[in-house]
């Protein structure tokens, strides 16, 4: 809903995760046994706090591991705007549309059960649904489905409201009413309407809440104990305080100046397209997992990253698989939901991989996926540690470009504070945010 248009050079990478194994270790990277050195990690976190001021974010969590050179964890600021409780790595947090990646590994996984078909019409388990007679179950996940989106028409309310339920038929029809974006299959169109009713699908197909969809295909299998889909108002355990700006009711424009603390917020408004909270560990262990496509195998996992283009005036290497984005060679998701944004990269050759959420949506989730993007290339170039070899990682960006590419997208910026030129596009290509994350 925000920063959409920017044209420069970022990317946000998309993956499913895979193979037979349910062993958390055999779906992670191996990694150099050191910490990164001083020198790289300050590098690391000046780029964050920079960000962090920029989105006016009290805190941050975030997790760079290159398995050549070391990683960097920290949980940077405080939980709460003009607070004095230190973030740690192991504070929880609303994940937004990261969740969309996990939703679409449930897909897969019953696809490759034989419980569902990724052809299966929608209607086979929704028969008394009007006007979806021609969609089917894999084309929600890729967003192929020319299903309209409410995230535009809904997106003040989410904010200055967060606590007003819904019913998954109400966001769906509220989809159903915008124009569709092209027939079935014809192209790629975000929608957050298309995960809800595929999220309607497969509790009609199993007989399963989603809570328990989710521990019995991903969380169970890959040991994410500390990550759930809540059924409550608060985020469980102990988390970061999340804010937002208000929007005009009529334009969704920010209302700069207002603040609003998003923490608390109905389930029913974002469920299986964005009501999951994780941590950091949990999410390092599914980025990974999702960018091998670890938990799947054979026909499934090629399906997984049979990748679709984002559109004719996007460059080549930003595409869309099963629920996630590829940039490059780096395959994840990035996140917003009011009060924050999250994004979530790695590549499953080298096992670059990184993790970044600021607890200030206004921004955007492409702002939250240009600091992910500024961070690969900065840890791309991280020197290998002792008895380590450095892999040859080719990204289409650079971290001068996603760092100007970043500045444009905050919006309300802090005083004194005015955008930098808009950068050219890093090797001819130019970077498409995805809306309404």
């Amino acid at each position: 809903m925000i920063a959409l248009g920017i044209a420069t050079v970022l990317a946000v990478s998309g993956a499913l995760a895979g193979c037979t194994s349910s062993t958390p270790s055999q779906t992670t990277s191996a990694q150099a046994s050191n910490t990164l050195p001083a020198s790289e990690s300050a590098q690391i976190k000046t780029t964050v706090t920079a960000a962090m001021k920029l989105a006016s974010a009290s805190g941050a969590i975030v997790g760079v591991w290159a398995p050549w050179a070391g990683d960097y964890t920290a949980g940077l600021g405080t939980t709460t705007a003009k607070g004095k409780t230190p973030v740690n790595v192991d504070m929880a947090w609303r994940i937004g549309s990261v969740t969309k990646p996990m939703t679409c590994t449930v897909l897969l996984s019953l696809a490759q059960k034989g419980t569902v078909s990724l052809d299966d019409p929608v209607t086979k388990y929704l028969p008394r649904l009007v006007g979806i007679d021609d969609l089917k179950l894999g084309q929600l996940c890729q967003n192929t489905s020319g299903l309209g989106d409410y995230e535009g028409a809904l997106a003040p309310q989410f904010v200055d409201n967060p606590l007003r339920s819904y019913v998954p038929l109400e966001l769906v029809s509220d989809g159903m009413g915008e124009p569709r974006a092209g027939a079935p299959g014809e192209k790629w169109s975000y929608s957050n309407a298309g995960y809800i009713l595929l999220g309607m699908a497969l509790k009609a197909a199993t007989g399963k809440d989603w809570q328990t969809l989710y521990a019995d295909e991903v969380f169970g299998p890959l040991g994410m104990s500390a990550t759930t889909l809540p059924s409550g108002t608060s985020i469980p355990g102990s988390h970061l305080h999340g804010y937002a700006t208000s929007l005009d009711a009529v334009t969704g424009d920010p209302k700069c100046g207002t603040v609003i603390d998003d923490t608390a917020q109905a389930p029913s408004a974002s469920w299986t397209a964005k009501g999951v909270v994780s941590t950091l560990a949990d999410l390092k262990t599914f980025g990974q997992s999702f960018a091998k496509s670890s938990l799947l195998d054979g026909a499934t996992k090629k399906a997984a990253w049979d990748a679709v283009p984002l559109g004719t005036a996007v460059a080549a290497w930003q595409k869309y698989g099963m629920g996630g984005v590829e940039l490059g060679p780096m395959r994840g998701h990035d996140g917003e939901v009011p009060g924050y944004i999250t994004s979530v990269l790695s590549d499953p050759t080298s096992g670059l991989t990184v993790i970044v959420m600021l607890n200030n949506s206004t921004s955007g989730a492409a702002y939250a996926q240009s600091l992910a993007m500024q961070l690969a290339a900065i840890a791309a170039g991280f020197k290998p540690a002792s008895g380590q070899k450095a892999p040859s990682i080719s990204l289409p960006w650079t971290a001068d470009a996603a760092a100007a590419t970043l500045d444009q997208l905050a919006v309300c910026r802090p005083a004194g504070s005015s955008p930098a030129p808009k950068p050219a596009a890093a090797k001819g290509a130019a970077y498409q945010p995805l809306p309404s994350n």
